[in-house]
């Protein structure tokens, strides 16, 4: 029963992957409108008569969602039955569902009525932390946790700091991605770092200063991963999840920069667009795990302290 679900852990992990990437796709592909103002239907009709592209990047994304919510449904129960007693299983199983639910309805109710590109931008963020749980309950499952002896970690507070400060901002560089996409200004600065090559580089329009605060929010998130990643080298490679983990945070927020350049280098090249997706999916899913080792080392830090007051008494 346990290796079952461990392979449908990996299949809905999968799966929400797929529905992140396919998110992507839609958007970049310009699909959004593919069924028309139908939902879940396309054009009204069970079997479209009038095949297109973007009716088939549309139908597509949806039916591999609608297979998400089915699978990531079983898998909270499942999970919830099979592995309830560790503390987060309840927790994530009811977020994952939560999220997907909200992602599907935020979908639906941008193609029946329309939404701005703020709302809209905040989809993919919501995917996000779906996959996020997902992904979390399949390390569960899997007891990765206990691997690293996380029943031990304690993480002193100045790493705890970066761990969920960062998460949090990276939620806000995620959003600020995802806003160029919808606004439309993925081009509006041709050039990389800087704007354009006007004198200084510098935006003058409202689509160049959209597109620049996302690279400067962007820039900021490398620094500060960067030196995160440098504390984790200099302090703590005796806790080898922690060292372990900020290496490869660096290596995949270098992987996201070099993306994020090539994609305007490239006019928008569709697969290094959604290269570009699927990195931020994996960092963020990384982040995750940090947030939960941090809950760990918080009640680790609890127990100790309640037993080293029972002994002094």
């Amino acid at each position: 029963m346990q290796r079952a679900l461990k392979w449908f852990a990996v299949l809905t992990t999968v799966i929400m992957l797929c529905v992140l990437i396919g998110g992507a796709l839609v958007t970049k592909t310009e699909s959004g409108a593919g069924c028309g103002d139908s939902w879940p239907l396309c054009h009204g009709e069970f079997v479209p008569s009038e095949i297109t592209f973007e009716l088939v990047v549309e139908l597509s994304h949806r039916l591999v969602s609608g297979l998400a919510g089915i699978a990531v449904l079983i898998l909270s129960i499942w999970s919830w039955k099979q592995i309830g007693h560790i503390r987060e299983t309840k927790f994530l199983a009811i977020l994952s569902v939560f999220f997907l639910v909200l992602q599907a309805l935020i979908g639906a109710a941008a193609v029946m009525w329309g939404q701005s590109d703020a709302v809209l931008a905040l989809h993919f963020g919501i995917s996000l932390i779906s996959f996020a749980s997902v992904l979390l309950l399949t390390l569960l499952i899997f007891e990765v946790d206990k691997k690293f002896d996380s029943k031990t970690l304690i993480i002193d507070k100045t790493m705890k700091f970066h761990m969920v400060g960062i998460i949090v901002y990276s939620y806000v560089v995620v959003y600020t991605g995802a806003y160029v996409r919808h606004k439309g200004a993925s081009l509006a600065c041709p050039e990389w770092p800087m704007c354009s090559g006007r004198a200084g580089g510098l935006p003058t329009t409202l689509h160049e200063w959209i597109q620049m605060g996302h690279r400067m929010a962007a820039g900021i998130i490398f620094i500060w991963i960067a030196y995160t990643a440098w504390r984790a080298f200099k302090y703590h490679k005796h806790q080898k999840i922690i060292y372990k983990g900020w290496m490869i945070a660096f290596i995949l927020v270098c992987m996201q920069v070099t993306s994020g350049a090539f994609v305007v280098l490239s006019e928008l090249n569709l697969f290094v667009s959604l290269a570009h997706a699927l990195i931020i999916s994996c960092l963020f899913g990384l982040f995750s795990y940090f947030l939960l080792l941090v809950s760990r080392s918080n009640l680790n830090t609890e127990v100790s302290s309640t037993t080293e007051q029972s002994f002094s008494k």
